[in-house]
């Protein structure tokens, strides 16, 4: 359960300092106590971002164990079990960044975004983990999806499962450019004024920042 916490996040050890973790060589490590001070709950990050922790009763320092298996342990268990994830959850928060995108142009496409507009990736939607958004801070309003999904969906006659980027265009240059085979009408979009590219090389990324600089300055109310 708490393995899912830390699904498609990557570490940034930087905030793990912030948090109040302590380091030693290549351990991180944070301690809180849990269940008004009748639990230890040790907490132990390693560099590649494995995540480790203890509970144990303090005056003791013997494990506590019953809080890994659901239901098993009754009404104490539970109440430790919450608050073994509440923790979890709050480090993953606080430490950990969403990495669902995994090809090289999601990511060079993720900092250039960052350097160039210090926007960073937004996910809205719960039930969609890999949909991410970029928006502009003045207006609120969208010029940018990340997306993963099939090929298929896109028309290509392949079940493939890629990054994908949605942006904005004028509606003149998307008749132009759309081919459906490097520029596809935008997925989930409306495709009068959005257009979707795969994110697998097809479009060079110089052209991928040109067009997100193009989209950047048509999200304007």
């Amino acid at each position: 359960m708490s393995d899912a916490i830390f699904n498609n996040k990557r570490l940034d050890p930087e905030k793990l300092l912030l948090f109040g973790f302590t380091k030693d060589g290549n351990e991180y490590t944070y301690a809180a106590d849990i269940v008004d001070g009748r639990f230890r709950m040790t907490v132990t990050v390693l560099n590649d971002g494995m995540v480790i922790t203890h509970v144990a009763d303090p005056s003791s320092n013997k494990e506590y164990l019953l809080h890994r298996t659901p239901g098993a342990g009754g009404l104490l268990a539970e109440v430790v079990r919450f608050e073994h994830e509440r923790v979890l959850s709050e480090i993953a928060g606080s430490c950990f960044e969403q990495d669902v995108f995994e090809s090289d142009q999601a990511q060079r496409i993720i900092r250039y975004v960052r350097d160039t507009y210090h926007d960073e990736l937004e996910f809205l939607w719960e039930r969609f983990p890999d949909n991410a958004i970029f928006r502009r801070k003045d207006t609120d309003k969208w010029y940018g999806a990340l997306l993963v999904l099939s090929k298929r969906k896109l028309g290509i006659d392949s079940d493939e499962v890629i990054d994908v980027m949605d942006l904005r265009m004028r509606t003149e240059d998307i008749e132009v450019l759309v081919d459906r085979k490097k520029y596809f009408p935008g997925f989930h979009m409306n495709k009068k004024h959005w257009i979707s590219i795969c994110l697998d090389g097809s479009v060079q990324i110089d052209e991928i920042f040109k067009l997100i600089d193009e989209s950047y300055e048509l999200a304007v109310k």
